[in-house]
């Protein structure tokens, strides 16, 4: 793809990013600015409110492909999941449980839980968690893009684990607690937040597809999300069947398993890159996204 037709992921807003991913005039948007959803909480806070709560949501087509599509704004509150927000997410997730689309599409960009609704935002991620568990089971695939700022953290973390595929960019992150909250419970000895090219190492695009917690890496354009979502709108048939989900399940916990004893002791991502056959992993992070894959493509997995 050539950089100057390139239109950057990670520099556009939410709504930018909806737009250029779906045919045009194709989105439809719930609960839109105008109908003013907003926090119930913020302003007694004195804290500011958005007329979406930082997330948008609707339907739309993807190359000819009926998908729901939800995209968070991280520019608000570090897209912080609260009650409202939580809500939409939930019931755009609802909707497709019932409704069976090709797909649904969660543009990811939050750091997870808004302190300023700790308690709600919680009870919202595990309503989110199993209203994507319940699209997958009615056969519909979930597909969480993350090329953001802030990526995917804390309890978003989890929800784009519980996806059927995961499709970032070398710019996206994807991690449980971020690197200031690791540092600040178990020191810098530890996790070193300051340490950028550390932080991306561990847990960055390219280092969660090498040990297959992201299942595509793209380059920072819309158009490469568009087209590996579009790839990724496949019915997800073995969640339709309970045995064939446990089965699933049961070997990816088989393989969590060897990966932890295998890698438990590595600090860095070289050290993993390395233990997976991958010669001079240290040149990995100056390769452009095509010439990494290239690089990467005999590793070994646990």
């Amino acid at each position: 793809m050539s950089l100057a037709r390139r239109h950057s992921f990670y520099e556009a807003d939410a709504r930018a990013r909806i737009a250029g991913l779906l045919d045009a005039d194709s989105f439809v948007e719930f609960l839109g600015p105008t109908h003013r959803a907003m926090s119930p909480h913020l302003a007694q806070l004195d804290q500011p409110a958005a007329f979406d709560d930082g997330v948008v949501v609707g339907a739309g087509s993807l190359r000819c492909k009926s998908v729901l599509v939800a995209a968070q704004q991280g520019e608000f509150m570090g897209g912080g999941v609260g009650e409202v927000h939580g809500a939409k997410l939930t019931g755009l997730l609802r909707r497709a449980a019932a409704q069976k689309p090709d797909g649904v599409l969660l543009l990811l960009d939050t750091g997870g839980v808004r302190l300023h609704e700790a308690n709600a935002g919680l009870i919202a991620i595990s309503e989110i968690m199993r209203a994507t568990l319940a699209a997958r089971a009615a056969g519909v695939p979930v597909v969480a893009l993350i090329g953001s700022g802030n990526g995917a953290f804390g309890g978003m973390g989890i929800v784009a684990r519980c996806c059927t595929t995961v499709i970032m960019s070398e710019e996206g992150r994807l991690s449980l607690s971020g690197p200031e909250v690791i540092e600040t419970v178990r020191g810098v000895e530890e996790f070193d937040s300051r340490d950028r090219a550390l932080v991306w190492r561990v847990t960055g695009g390219k280092h969660r597809y090498l040990i297959d917690q992201a299942q595509g890496l793209v380059p920072d354009a819309i158009e490469a999300f568009a087209q590996a979502a579009f790839e990724a709108l496949q019915p997800d048939t073995p969640s339709i069947d309970t045995d064939d989900a446990l089965v699933a399940l049961q070997a990816r916990h088989s393989a969590l398993k060897a990966r932890a004893q295998a890698w438990g002791e590595c600090r860095d991502g070289l050290e993993i890159w390395a233990l997976q056959g991958i010669a001079d992993p240290a040149r990995l992070p100056l390769l452009e996204t095509d010439a990494f894959l290239a690089a990467t493509a005999n590793r070994s997995l646990p």
